[in-house]
C-alpha cells in the first residue's frame, strides 16, 4: 500500500479503537436515537393532520411527559406491588415445576431424579451470567452522575435530537471523505425509514401482547394478571427471546394455582404469539413494512447473543435495531460499494 493509504488504515484502526473505548456511551447515544425516532412517528403523524413542526413537537413532548407521570402516578405504584408479590410467587412456582418433573421422573426412572438441578442449584448457575450480563449493560447508568442523572440525560439527549436532528446528521456525515458523503446521508436515511417501520411494527405487537395477554390472565383468574400482561407487552420488544421469557412467570404461578392453569396459560401465550404473527403477515407486513426487513430468525437469535455478550442487557435489549442498522451498512457501505467493485488487476 502506498503512504497515504497507509495513513488511512492507522486512523481507521485508531478510530475503532476509540469507538470501542466509549462504547456504553454510543449505545446510550443509540438508545436517545430509537426514543427519538419512536417520538417522530408521533411527530409526522401530527404533522398530517395539518400541524406544523413545532406544533407537534411540543405536543409529542407534553404526551411523552404525560405518559412519564401519568407511569409514575397510576401504573408504577401497583405495578411495583404487584412485582414484589411476584418475586416471592414465581421462585415458589419454579421450585413447584421442578418437584412435579421428579414426581414424573420417578414413574419412568429414579435414576433421573439425581440428573434433575434443584431451585438453589438452577439459581447458582444462572446467576454468574445473569449478573455478567445486567452489570455490563447498566454501567452506564452506575457513573459519578449516578442514574436518576443518567436517566435525565438520556431524555435530555432524546429531545435535543427529537428536536433538531439536523445539526448531528451533519457532524456525522462529516466523518467522512467529502466524496463519500453523499452516499453516507442515502445510507443514513434508509437506516430512518427501516427503523421506522420497524418500530411501529414492534409497538403494535407490544401493545397486542399487554392486551390479550391481561384479558387472558383475566379469565384463567391467574394473580397479578396487571403486572404480567405489562412485562409481557415489555419483553415483547425483544424478539424471539421475549415471548418465551414473558411465559414464565405466569405459568409459574399457574403452577400454585391448579393443575389445568399452567396449560391454559402455555395456549394463551401460543394463541397470542400465533395471532401477532399473522397480523404480521396480513396486515402490518403488507402495509407499514412495504419495503421487507429481511430478519431471518437463526441469524436474529446469533445477533441477540452478540450484542448481549458485548453490550450485556441493553445490547440484549437494542439487538435488533442494532442488528438492522448494522445490516444496512454492511449491505451499502461493505458489500455494494467494496465487494462488488472488487477486481483482481
Amino acid at each position: 500500500m502506498k503512504f497515504g493509504q497507509w495513513v488511512g488504515f492507522t486512523l481507521l484502526i485508531f478510530s475503532l479503537y476509540i469507538f470501542w473505548e466509549i462504547r456504553q456511551l454510543i449505545l446510550l447515544l443509540f438508545t436517545a436515537l430509537i426514543l427519538a425516532e419512536a417520538l417522530s412517528i408521533l411527530v409526522l403523524k401530527l404533522q398530517e393532520f395539518g400541524l406544523k413542526r413545532s406544533q407537534s413537537l411540543l405536543i409529542s413532548v407534553g404526551f411523552l411527559f404525560a405518559f412519564i407521570i401519568g407511569a409514575f402516578w397510576l401504573i408504577i405504584p401497583p405495578f411495583i406491588q404487584q412485582i414484589e408479590e411476584l418475586v416471592k410467587l414465581v421462585p415458589a412456582g419454579i421450585a413447584q415445576l421442578i418437584t412435579t418433573l421428579q414426581e414424573i421422573g420417578t414413574q419412568f426412572d429414579p435414576e433421573l431424579i439425581q440428573a434433575l438441578p434443584t431451585f438453589n442449584e438452577l439459581i447458582g448457575q444462572l446467576q454468574p451470567l445473569i449478573n455478567q450480563i445486567a452489570n455490563r449493560g447498566l454501567n452506564i447508568f452506575y457513573t459519578s452522575l449516578g442514574m436518576i442523572l443518567s436517566l435525565v440525560l438520556l431524555l435530555a439527549l432524546t429531545l435535543m435530537l427529537l428536536a433538531n436532528p439536523t445539526p448531528y446528521r451533519q457532524g456525522f456525515i462529516r466523518f467522512f471523505p467529502s466524496f463519500y458523503r453523499e452516499r453516507v446521508d442515502r445510507i443514513l436515511v434508509q437506516c430512518d425509514q427501516t427503523l421506522t417501520r420497524w418500530l411501529i411494527v414492534i409497538m403494535a405487537h407490544m401493545i397486542i401482547m399487554t392486551l390479550l395477554s391481561w384479558i387472558g390472565l383475566l379469565i384463567f383468574g391467574i394473580p397479578l394478571a396487571f403486572s404480567q400482561a405489562l412485562l409481557s407487552g415489555a419483553l415483547t420488544f425483544i424478539p424471539n427471546l421475549g415471548p418465551v421469557l414473558a411465559m414464565i412467570p405466569p405459568i409459574a404461578i399457574a403452577l400454585l394455582e391448579a393443575s389445568w392453569k399452567p396449560w391454559a396459560v402455555i395456549i394463551l401465550y401460543t394463541i397470542i404469539y400465533i395471532t401477532i404473527q399473522q397480523l404480521d403477515k396480513r396486515i402490518l407486513a403488507s402495509r407499514v413494512l412495504k419495503q421487507h426487513i429481511c430478519l431471518l430468525p437463526g441469524i436474529t437469535l446469533l445477533a441477540q447473543i452478540f450484542f448481549a455478550s458485548l453490550f450485556g442487557f441493553l445490547g440484549l435489549l437494542l439487538a435488533l435495531p442494532l442488528f438492522i442498522v448494522s445490516q444496512i451498512w454492511i449491505r451499502e457501505a461493505l458489500v455494494k460499494d467494496i465487494l462488488d467493485h472488487w477486481r483482481i488487476s
